[in-house]
């Protein structure tokens, strides 16, 4: 990692890029050039990941914005009811002469709230519409996650295999290098 003249390396880089400028034709050298796609491929994943877990957050929180209005739609739609239930009672205490005014206001209340619960409805579908893409992304993010991982222990199975000489190590970096890739496969797929 660098940044502001200052340097750092992980214990298995320094081996790498060291065997890698000594014997850069034999195992170590192959072994460098796959640590450096692997690492590569790693770091999209990893970028991807995060792309999707603050998707995820925003489609959570774009869910939780929807689900208020509803709440605010349907406690409009209760205020409604209750002045309409006010004036289903006036209708039974007032003389005959002013019960056609409040008729009219039932039949107005009940009109009006027609219409909030249409929007609050609305508003309760596009909430549940964000909380599914948010867990997709979710789920995504999860994938992207553990692709990232396995390249990485890969990545490390390289340095052993380096650091010992042992073939079968190198087949190991490879089979979970192959696991990685296929893993970030599923998750640009959307599986």
């Amino acid at each position: 990692m660098s940044g502001h003249g200052f340097h750092v390396h992980g214990p298995h880089d320094h081996e790498v890029e060291h065997a890698a400028q000594h014997e850069p034709k034999g195992m170590a050298g192959k072994l460098a050039v796959l640590t450096a796609i692997l690492a590569t491929i790693g770091a999209s994943f990893s970028y991807m990941g995060g792309a999707t877990q603050a998707n995820a957050g925003l489609y959570k929180n774009e869910a939780a914005i929807k689900k208020t209005e509803a709440a605010n739609q349907w406690a409009f739609y209760q205020a409604k009811s209750s002045k309409q239930n006010l004036a289903e009672l006036a209708v039974e205490l007032v003389g005959d002469d002013k019960k056609t005014r409040y008729r009219e206001e039932i039949e107005r209340y009940k009109s009006e709230k027609a219409e909030i619960k249409i929007k609050a409805e609305k508003l309760e579908a596009e909430s549940s519409d964000w909380n599914h893409q948010s867990d997709e992304q979710i789920h995504l993010h999860h994938r992207w996650a553990q692709a990232t991982t396995v390249l990485q222990v890969s990545i490390a199975m390289a340095a052993i295999a380096l650091l010992t000489k042992n073939r079968w190590m190198t087949g190991v970096t490879l089979a979970l290098g192959t696991v990685g890739v296929v893993l970030g496969a599923l998750a640009w797929l959307h599986i």
